[in-house]
């Protein structure tokens, strides 16, 4: 770095590193009135103890006078190096207002890239991790999340609004309109409303009664109806005075008949449905019927059931509530049936009122409605 041109051959000789070495060059370093310079190498003394044309200071050296080394790093000059060329800078002042221009330059151009770094390092946070400390893009699962909260807070509210709308109005909502009438209640007892005539008042008819249907078959065992009939009287119906006497005693009303056929032609019968007042009174005429009490065999037109009444055969009456079912059964020749004959006998009565008379009153007891 060159010294100031008024300063070349100054009272404190030639400048350092000029082409006049001073005096005790590599001797230690000189005592002169301003002191020693520490760390400088080899220097000549001059007034004040300051290199000539030096100043207060080297050319960009730092603040105060001895012990500041030339040039804008603070280092003092390497003796062994090459000495400032001449002619290359100009005063010292202007080269301290260069060097600063300089510093300003080389800082402008890396500002931009150190920005540019700055912004691709996010700064990190004081008390630990933070979303912010990844940067802008770190952002994004929190705005989603943030999002996903706000959802699920509308829906929350819309089914809230829902609730609410969907709330019955105690004084605005109707009471609801029953498309039917509810089933009574059964009155107490086995037979329910079939018990009395009063709670069952519907009249009996041979259709609902003995169905509509003349072929049925029940467990494999196959029977067909081929006569009915509606008496106009009970006793129209019935053998035997006692059990005339006691049809009349309970205010039988009607008396309905049907006449079968098991699928052999084999056994034949009839039976018969009594509507009295009340279920004592059935039992009344359940206690009358007997060899020479019962229901009147009904002949039919074919030629099976034609034959019913004549010959010997088995009788019996059964109630329902306030109903007395009376049967005829016998053999088609008229025999006297057996043992087995009688069982047989027993097991067509039983298949057809089954299929039939019962399933028809019991509807009756439970409702107290005819079988539709």
């Amino acid at each position: 770095m060159a010294f100031p041109e008024e300063r070349e051959k100054g009272p404190g000789g030639a400048p350092y590193g000029m082409g006049v070495p001073p005096q005790g060059m590599n001797n230690g370093p000189p005592q002169g009135p301003g002191g020693l310079f520490q760390g400088a190498g080899n220097a000549s003394p001059g007034p004040g103890g300051a290199y000539p044309g030096a100043g207060d200071a080297f050319p960009g050296a730092g603040p105060g006078p001895n012990g500041a080394f030339p040039g804008p790093g603070g280092t003092p000059p390497d003796a062994g190096g090459a000495p400032p060329e001449k002619g290359r800078g100009s005063r010292g002042s202007r080269g301290s207002r260069r060097s600063r221009k300089q510093r300003a330059a080389d800082a402008a151009e890396q500002t931009p890239q150190s920005k540019k770094d700055d912004s691709e390092k996010a700064p990190q946070s004081k008390i630990g991790w933070s979303p912010y400390d990844e940067g802008t893009r770190s952002r994004a699962p929190l705005w989603f999340a943030i999002g996903g909260i706000a959802v699920l807070g509308l829906l929350g509210g819309g089914l809230a609004l829902m609730w609410n709308a969907g709330a019955p109005d105690t004084a605005q909502t109707a009471t609801p309109r029953q498309t039917s009438a509810p089933l009574p209640s059964a009155p107490p007892g086995k037979y329910g409303f079939a018990a009395e005539r009063t709670t069952d008042p519907d009249p009996i008819t041979v259709k609902e009664v003995f169905g509509a249907k003349k072929k049925l078959t029940v467990s494999g065992r196959g029977y067909e109806m081929t006569i009915t009939s509606k008496d106009k009287k009970c006793t129209d119906g019935a053998l035997g005075d006692a059990l005339q006497k006691a049809l009349k005693d309970g205010k039988c009303n009607q008396f309905v008949r049907a006449s079968f056929r098991d699928k052999a032609g084999k056994v034949i019968g009839t039976v018969g449905v009594a509507n009295l007042k009340t279920s004592k009174n059935a039992s009344k005429v359940a206690k009358s019927g007997d060899t020479k009490n019962y229901v009147k065999p009904l002949a039919g037109k074919d030629t099976v059931t034609k034959f019913l009444g004549s010959g010997s055969g088995g009788a019996k009456i059964l109630t329902h509530g306030h109903y007395a079912i009376m049967v005829w059964f016998q053999n088609k020749d008229g025999t006297k049936p057996d043992s087995k004959g009688s069982k047989r006998f027993i097991e067509a009565i039983t298949d057809i009122t089954k299929a039939t008379v019962f399933k028809a009153l019991d509807n009756r007891t439970l409702t107290g409605s005819p079988l539709s």
